[in-house]
């Protein structure tokens, strides 16, 4: 009867250690070439406009360095389908959003404005994949994190 006790108590430890270890969040950091670090750091600031005339949604993004980040570091149109794009931009928007309301805890001059994105509109590609690579780009450059996944490349 001892082993029986003994063998649960291990197992009970073992459950409990994996239960411990999975629930710790490891903070990965990020693999920023210099390249894309020049561009963190640069000044030149050329806006960069999303929209779409179907559906007359319009953002523009004035981030210094983002514009040749999108064009010389970003996957290419067409990488990740529109469906990707969609799914990732509402998890996205309505982690941002939520940032935008609560200053005292994020940094208002990081989270300025609340965008207005729609999951049910189709905005077509070209706004989803530029919205989409601006969160990548954001949370890379400072350090941010606005959903479950990793803001990779």
């Amino acid at each position: 009867m001892k082993k029986k006790k003994i063998k649960i108590h291990y197992s009970l430890m073992t459950i409990v250690l994996l239960m411990l270890v999975s629930c710790t969040t490891q903070k990965q950091a990020l693999d920023i070439s210099s390249e894309e670090q020049a561009l963190f750091d640069s000044k030149e600031e050329e806006p960069v406009e999303i929209k779409d005339e179907k559906t007359e949604y319009e953002i523009i993004i004035i981030e210094p360095g983002f514009n040749t980040w999108l064009l010389s570091i970003a996957r290419p149109e067409g990488y990740y389908s529109q469906s990707f794009l969609e799914n990732r931009n509402a998890i996205l928007v309505m982690n941002w959003n939520q940032r935008v309301m609560q200053p005292n805890l994020y940094n208002p001059n990081l989270y300025e404005m609340q965008i207005n994105y729609d999951p049910n509109i189709d905005y077509g590609y070209e706004v989803n994949y530029k919205l989409y690579n601006y969160f990548i780009y954001f949370q890379r450059k400072y350090h941010q994190r606005l959903g479950p996944f990793i803001p990779r490349i």
